[in-house]
């Protein structure tokens, strides 16, 4: 049984979490399903006495079964758990000194992700081949589910959204004029972490006439308020814009739309997530310079171009294997010495500004 104090201690530091640290009700709701496996970790134990606690949190996160039963629960999961937890104790041994007096700054720095192997298998995302065939799919004029559809994962694809965003974001977000998407949480766009930014389309023209498309539609039809992912009602066989406001599981309703729509082109189905995957491969398979790199990675809303690293690096080993494999037949570089020389003087704070300046350089 779940101790009581732990389990108002965790209530306190969700309202904490909310008030001060202002995360979005989505986060927190994620906050909430990672702290359940804190106290159910602890049981009837005090949190302040988890130094005592066995199996360890790394080892209880690393036996969590996922919702099926059987395989391990998913590696990035049982890190939120973790990192989750480690907050949790920061804030704790801050507000409650006597009571967790016990859990020391360098126990509570022990709390990382289990060490676990990377299964095999090929990364997956939505190629270019897959999004050209889901688009080629043949649409009758008066299919509203199926245009929409066609053009939600044309944007997908070249927006990069999060699922999250795209199915709160308004008709006035999108710009197709400046080829741009407002993620804005005050038109109700529901970002990560509440973050605002606009970010821009891939310039693929096919992909676009059939978003353009989509958007005219609802920009003759609907309030610009509306969601661009528009909801649909269907009487006797006809299809017609619906004025009604759409569901709080807009996101389910879009995977389920989405299945059909690979259904229909005969290919195996990829989660909404994997157009965003998509995206970033299409765009970091065509940079030429570290600008570009960094202007991919500011456009999927990354904090630093080590998120993007470390999201991406695996889905580009195909890439990586290319390159390797073609160094043989590059021509050999001979080394300035000069050049070198300067380099080395350099500070290590001075090196990130000269990498900026060559890649400014580079990009003109």
């Amino acid at each position: 049984m779940v101790e009581r104090q732990n389990y108002l201690k965790v209530k306190l530091f969700l309202k904490y979490m909310e008030e001060v640290q202002q995360v979005s009700k989505s986060s927190l709701d994620r906050y909430s399903f990672y702290m359940r496996h804190l106290l159910l970790w602890a049981n009837e134990h005090s949190l302040g006495e988890s130094l005592a606690i066995r199996p360890t949190l790394q080892a209880y996160a690393a036996g969590l079964p996922c919702r099926d039963g059987g395989n391990p629960l998913a590696f990035e999961t049982q890190k939120k758990i973790i990192e989750t937890s480690k907050r949790f104790f920061t804030w704790a041994k801050a507000t409650y000194p006597k009571e967790f007096t016990k859990v020391t700054l360098t126990w509570i720095e022990t709390l990382r992700p289990p060490r676990t192997p990377q299964l095999g298998g090929d990364p997956v995302y939505v190629s270019e081949e897959e999004i050209d065939h889901l688009i080629s799919i043949k649409v009758s004029k008066d299919d509203l589910c199926l245009l929409r559809d066609r053009a939600a994962a044309a944007r997908l694809y070249l927006t990069g959204e999060r699922i999250s965003a795209f199915t709160t974001s308004p008709i006035l977000a999108l710009d197709l004029r400046d080829r741009c998407v407002r993620q804005w949480p005050e038109l109700g766009v529901h970002t990560k972490f509440g973050k605002k930014a606009t970010t821009f389309l891939l310039p693929i023209p096919k992909l676009i006439d059939i978003v353009t498309e989509w958007d005219e539609m609802v920009r003759s039809n609907l309030p610009h308020n509306y969601p661009w992912y528009a909801p649909i009602e269907q009487r006797w066989g006809e299809q017609a814009f619906s004025k009604e406001p759409p569901g709080k599981n807009r996101h389910q309703a879009l995977e389920k739309r989405l299945k059909l729509l690979y259904a229909l082109a005969g290919l195996p189905y990829k989660s909404a997530h994997k157009f965003r995957h998509g995206h970033a491969v299409f765009g970091l398979m065509h940079a030429q310079t570290m600008a570009d790199y960094k202007a991919i990675s500011v456009n999927l809303m990354h904090d630093s171009l080590t998120v993007t690293d470390e999201i991406y690096a695996r889905i580009m080993e195909n890439d990586v294997k290319n390159r390797i494999h073609g160094l043989a037949n590059n021509p050999v570089l001979c080394p300035d010495n000069e050049l070198q020389a300067m380099i080395y003087k350099l500070s290590p704070q001075q090196l990130p500004l000269a990498l900026t300046y060559i890649a400014t350089r580079l990009s003109q």
